[in-house]
C-alpha cells in the first residue's frame, strides 16, 4: 500500500511514513493478513486511542493523535530598531522566521530589508538548531579595517600608487580568482570535514584574496578619532585606513545551498511554508556537518580579507598599525537568559559589551568603528550597514552611473569601478541608522571613503 492509497483512507500526509512502517511490521510478523490492512487502517484513523497499546500500530496511532492535536506555536516576539524605515514585507519575513518552532528570540536592526529566509538585518536565536539561510548564502560575509602608517595627504599626492594598490591587491567579479593561488594557513586546515568543503577546496584556494561582486568593496579612506582609544592603541587624529567587505565566495555559497537543501528536504509538511527557513538540529549528523563547514568558511573569509590587506598594504609600501574586523553573516553559540542559544546574525554586527566592529555606509557616506553596549533586547547586535532602500533593478533604472561618479568626484570620492546598482541613493542614510541604534553601540571612529573599488558588472549580491 503506497502513500496515495493511504491518504485516500484518511491518513494525513504527515503520518504516511509511520503507517507504512506499521503495516510492514504487522504483515512480516504474521499478525495481519494483507487483505485485512485496509480495514485496520480505516479503524485506526477513526479511533487512534484504541490502538495505543497495539504492538504493531501504537506508533502510528500516536502519530495520528499528535497530528490531530497539533497547534502551531505563536511566533516569538522581536524588537525593532528604526521601525519607520522598515517596510511591511520585511516585517512579514521576520514574523515568519520567528514562527520557526526552534526559535527562541529575535530582533530587527535599523538597516533591515527583505532577504532570503531571514531578512537582511535580522537576528534570530534558536534552541539547539541552525538555519543555513538565516546565516546566509555568503557565509561569514564580513568587514575588515586596517589603519596604515601613511600620511592622509598621500591619497591625493600619490593617487596613482593607491589606485594601483587596490587594482593589484584583489580581484572582483563572481568568477574572480588567481591563476597562482595565494598562501595562507587556512588552506592547511581540514577541508575534508564535509563532502562539499572537500570538493570546493581547490576553487576556494584560487579565490583566496578576491572580493566578489554585489555590495563588496575595497577602499581607502580617512579614519578620524576624536579621542585616544587604548584598545586600538591610537591617539586622536586622522589616519589612512583600508576597509574591505567580502566573505567566503563560492565555497560558502555551496555550503549554504547544500545544507539548506538537506534541511528543506526534511521539513515537516505542516511547516512547508517556511521554505528557506528550514533548520537542522545541531546534534544531527547534517547539523554537525553544517556547523563544522560554517566555521571553516568563517576562517576562510577572515583569511580572504587578511590576504587582501596584506597584498594591498604591501603594494602601497605601508605597514598596518591597528585593525578591527567582524563577521555579519554567521551563527554563534551564546548564552542569553541563562540558556545556550544559536544566534544567527544575517546582516547584523555582533555588539556584545566592549566588542569592536565596523558598520559601513555607502561609497559617499561614512563608515563607523563601533563598540558594542551588549543590549540584551537586540541579543547583543547592531546593524551591518546602512541597508538598501531601493532594489538593484530600480537603482540601475533611476541612476546614470557616469553622472553619479562625476558627482562623487566633486565631493572628493574617486571611484575606480562600481555599478549603478550600488549608488549612494540606493541606501538609507547611515547617520540616521546610527542615531536609531545609539542604545546598541558607541561610535569610536569615523571612516570617510576616498578611493573606492567595487565590481562593475552589476552582478547580484552574494549576501
Amino acid at each position: 500500500m503506497n502513500g496515495r492509497q493511504l491518504q485516500k483512507l484518511g491518513v494525513p500526509e504527515e503520518c504516511v511514513r509511520e503507517a507504512i512502517t506499521a503495516i510492514q511490521f504487522a504483515i512480516s510478523s504474521g499478525a495481519r493478513d494483507s487483505k485485512q490492512i485496509k480495514t485496520d487502517i480505516k479503524q485506526i484513523v477513526e479511533s487512534p486511542e484504541a490502538y495505543l497499546a497495539d504492538e504493531h500500530f501504537a506508533k502510528f496511532a500516536q502519530a495520528l493523535i499528535d497530528e490531530r492535536d497539533f497547534v502551531r506555536p505563536a511566533p516569538v516576539a522581536y524588537e525593532t530598531w528604526g521601525r519607520d524605515g522598515i517596510d511591511r514585507e520585511t516585517h512579514y519575513q521576520m514574523k515568519l522566521a520567528c514562527s520557526v518552532p526552534v526559535a527562541a528570540a529575535g530582533a530587527l536592526m535599523p538597516d533591515a530589508h527583505v532577504g532570503y529566509g531571514l531578512p537582511i538585518g535580522g537576528v534570530l536565536a534558536c534552541e539547539n538548531a541552525v538555519i543555513p539561510y538565516a546565516v546566509g548564502v555568503d557565509i561569514a560575509c564580513r568587514m575588515k579595517l586596517s589603519v596604515l602608517d601613511i600620511e592622509p595627504e598621500a591619497m591625493d599626492s600619490k593617487f596613482n600608487l593607491f589606485k594601483e594598490a587596490l587594482e593589484g591587491g584583489t580581484r572582483f567579479g563572481v568568477g574572480g580568482e588567481y591563476q597562482k593561488p595565494q598562501a595562507h594557513d587556512v588552506m592547511d586546515a581540514d577541508w575534508s570535514i564535509t563532502r562539499i568543503t572537500r570538493e570546493k577546496k581547490d576553487r576556494a584556494w584560487k579565490q583566496l584574496g578576491t572580493s566578489g561582486s554585489g555590495n563588496h568593496f575595497v577602499e581607502f579612506g580617512l579614519l578620524t578619532l576624536t579621542e585616544r582609544d587604548d584598545e586600538l592603541d591610537l591617539d586622536a587624529g586622522e589616519y589612512v585606513a583600508l576597509l574591505s567587505h567580502s566573505g567566503s565566495r563560492g565555497a560558502g555559497a555551496a555550503v549554504c545551498s547544500t545544507y539548506s537543501g538537506i534541511a528543506q528536504a526534511q521539513l515537516p509538511k505542516r511547516y512547508e511554508d517556511l521554505g528557506r527557513l528550514a533548520w537542522l538540529e545541531l546534534d544531527s549528523e547534517a547539523g554537525q556537518e553544517y556547523w563544522a563547514a560554517m566555521n571553516l568558511m568563517g576562517d576562510y573569509a577572515a583569511a580572504n580579507h587578511d590576504v587582501i590587506h596584506r597584498q594591498v598594504s604591501k603594494l602601497l609600501g605601508s605597514h598596518i598599525l591597528a585593525g578591527v574586523e567582524n563577521h555579519h553573516n554567521f551563527a554563534w553559540k551564546e548564552t542569553h537568559d541563562g540558556k545556550e542559544m544559536i544566534v544567527h546574525r544575517k546582516g547584523a554586527t555582533p555588539a556584545a559589551v566592549g566588542e569592536l566592529g565596523v558598520i559601513p555606509g555607502s561609497m559617499a557616506d561614512p563608515a563607523f568603528v563601533v563598540r558594542g553596549k551588549g543590549n540584551p533586547a537586540s541579543l547583543g547586535s547592531a546593524s551591518h550597514g546602512a541597508g538598501r532602500q531601493m532594489s538593484r533593478t530600480k537603482a540601475r533604472e533611476k541612476y546614470s552611473w557616469k553622472a553619479v561618479k562625476n558627482d562623487l568626484e566633486k565631493k572628493g570620492v574617486r571611484v575606480l569601478s562600481a555599478g549603478a546598482d550600488e549608488v549612494p541613493g540606493a541606501y538609507k542614510d547611515i547617520r540616521q541608522v546610527m542615531n536609531e541604534q545609539a542604545d546598541l553601540v558607541d561610535i569610536v571612529a569615523r571612516f570617510d571613503p576616498k578611493i573606492v573599488k567595487m565590481c562593475d558588472d552589476g552582478s547580484k549580491a552574494e549576501d
